[in-house]
């Protein structure tokens, strides 16, 4: 790997072969801290570097900080070697006019804007932003055939191109990136409209490419051509390891074998790489889409933050921004994932009767992200599900709930065609709508949401056709880092990783047993049964903070031990309500609510419903065990 040139203009037996072209204007550079010192100038050169990156050439008088970041010189080796340099010759030494900083003696010729700025910082640098007229305008807009617009990151891929790894090869020897194009006619270069380009495309390979080939092959050359752009950042894999650069120069096309390699770009890598099983895990899920050119801007601060820590990070920083209120995105994006620890008052606000089960349950979620609560009904599985999303996501902002039945699908519950009026037009056509899973996926994976816990609940999750419904989905339940197709809109999708899904299933409507294996492998199931706590005393304290008398938990205890299977036992939920209690309330509810369940339950069979679960059969068997045991010895 080669390191970024820098070198000092008219040294002893050499000549300078920069020449500052007539329409280039000076540019300057704001260093961090710099309150009362001036700032850097240059001007770009019309002469080009050995990798094909504009060169630019630094004035005598600009200053320089006299430290450097506490890891330049591990991450850019190059930069800080020719800093040094220029320190040991008295090229770059202390200032008089500004105690405490460095100053330049000479001109300095540099094989880039960012390279010249970084000599000067002892910082990694984007001299193609950084680098401003007096008017404010950034270097970047006075180069032609460039596309204009913030900077961004990519990926491109080389590691096997037709067998042979490039990136070892040719990418970081020689300081390119390069894209394979062996049809492409020799005159397209820098800057071709798509339009363009997929004319070409389709007259250069012919019936030698598929549709989707010839679709996928315009975007990628479009992107490398044309979207990217000197300053962009630039990322590739090879042999496990991950490698970030930095965009130097315009896109050229050159003879190369067998055409691997025809379309190139300027790039200076950083000195370090980094392992990718290491990687944060919204990194590893865009590296799984497979296209040879993959657009990272979203993940762009997570990129900028890699192997530096915060402290000098927030040092980079101060030169870029003068509004004390800004956030750093790299720092922001780095702010860990975390849910809150349950705490006495939220057990006592849930009435469940050990705070370490809540515990137990915010684990659950943190290392599996999916769990299931499932009992009979009336055991408050949807209540707990939402209370406990909305205390863990920090509001109910931050949950969704959506509720499963037999009709409900894919199309439904993710994306799908659905009939849309135009609010112009007033016509009606079928348009692609996102449902609940991938609005709320999206609102998680904004900027600035993702060390936000968001919840989906999903109820009744057993009564819908799962594998209809989650489709592809089903994988990336499992593979949080990892990215799919999607079947509608052809985006590469992945989970968010501070999505979290609760679902609760009802076991007296389907047996647990009738979820298939997929779904139980990719989910906890956490029992809600009122044969054991939290939900076996859960009544009786609701009754004792509402002031009540504990008869209607005493009569839920009697009805329960006469019901044998545990999946059609009575929760607590439907006695759980103010109306229990006013004259007739309980007897009301036991009719209309309760014996209706069991009838169900035992529809066929030859039992008298009433004998057996009816209020005054269960109040007799209550009396008469009170009776039995005060007469007991």
């Amino acid at each position: 790997m080669t390191s970024r040139g820098v070198r000092v203009s008219g040294e002893a037996g050499e000549r300078s072969e920069g020449v500052v072209p007539q329409q280039s204007p000076e540019f300057r550079l704001r260093l961090p801290g710099a309150s009362g010192v001036d700032r850097a100038r240059g001007v770009l050169l019309a002469g080009v570097g050995t990798n094909g990156s504009r060169k630019f050439l630094l004035r005598a008088g600009s200053p320089a900080r006299d430290r450097a970041m506490p890891s330049f010189a591990r991450h850019f080796k190059g930069a800080h070697q020719r800093r040094e340099e220029l320190r040991a010759a008295g090229v770059l030494r202390r200032s008089e006019r500004w105690p405490g900083w460095l100053e330049l003696t000479e001109d300095v010729e540099c094989g880039s804007p960012s390279a010249a700025a970084e000599v000067l910082v002892g910082a990694p640098r984007n001299g193609w932003v950084e680098w401003r007229t007096e008017s404010g305008a950034p270097l970047s807009d006075f180069m032609e055939g460039v596309w204009s617009g913030p900077g961004r990151a990519w990926l491109v891929r080389g590691s096997n191109v037709s067998g042979v790894d490039l990136v070892q090869r040719l990418w970081l020897p020689e300081e390119r990136v390069s894209l394979p194009a062996a049809r492409l006619r020799p005159d397209i270069g820098q800057g071709p409209s798509k339009e363009r380009l997929r004319a070409v495309v389709e007259e250069d390979w012919g019936t030698t490419a598929t549709y989707n080939q010839k679709l996928e092959l315009v975007e990628e050359l479009h992107a490398f051509l044309s979207r990217m752009k000197p300053g962009d950042t630039v990322c590739t894999l090879s042999g496990g390891r991950f490698y970030i650069g930095e965009i130097t120069g315009p896109a050229e096309q050159t003879a190369s074998d067998n055409g691997r390699s025809n379309l190139r770009r300027p790039v200076e890598w950083q000195s370090t790489s980094h392992a990718f099983d290491e990687l944060p895990e919204e990194i590893q899920q865009r590296l799984s889409v497979q296209h040879d050119v993959v657009d990272l801007t979203a993940v762009q601060p997570l990129l900028d933050g890699l192997g530096r820590t915060d402290e000098e990070l927030a040092d980079e920083a101060d030169s870029l921004t003068h509004d004390p209120s800004d956030t750093i995105p790299a720092l922001a994006a780095r702010r860990e994932l975390a849910l809150p620890e349950p705490g006495q008052p939220l057990a006592d606000e849930l009435l469940v009767h050990d705070v370490e089960w809540l515990r137990e349950i915010r684990e659950l979620l943190w290392d599996e992200r999916q769990i299931v609560l499932y009992g009979p009904p009336g055991t408050g599985k949807t209540y707990l599900a939402l209370k406990l999303a909305e205390f863990l996501g920090g509001g109910p902002e931050q949950v969704k709930l959506v509720q499963f039945h037999p009709s409900y699908a894919y199309e439904d519950f993710f994306e799908g065609f659905r009939p849309r009026e135009d609010p112009q037009t007033r016509e009606v056509a079928f348009r692609l709508t996102a449902g609940p899973l991938r609005e709320l996926a999206d609102l998680a994976s904004r900027e600035g949401n993702r060390h936000v816990p968001h919840f989906l609940i999903i109820d009744e999750i057993n009564r819908a056709n799962l594998a209809k419904v989650f489709g592809e989905l089903y994988f990336l339940l499992e593979y949080r880092n990892k990215s799919v197709r999607l079947t509608y809109s052809g985006d590469d999708f992945a989970l968010p990783p501070n999505l979290f899904v609760i679902g609760t299933m009802n076991t007296a409507d389907r047996s647990i047993a009738l979820v298939d294996a997929a779904m139980r492998r990719r989910f906890a199931f956490v029992e809600l049964s009122p044969r054991s706590e939290p939900t076996s005393g859960l009544l009786r304290r609701w009754l004792h903070r509402q002031g009540e008398d504990s008869r209607p938990a005493d009569l839920l205890d009697a009805l329960n031990s006469r019901i044998e299977e545990a999946d059609f036992r009575i929760g607590p939920s439907y006695l759980m309500k103010n109306g229990v209690h006013r004259q007739g309330g309980l007897e009301r509810v036991w009719r209309t609510k309760i014996l209706p369940l069991l009838e169900e339950h035992h529809y066929g069979e030859s039992l008298d419903i009433e004998r057996r679960y009816g209020l005054s059969a269960l109040a007799r068997s209550i009396d008469n065990a009170g009776k039995a045991g005060e007469s007991a010895p």
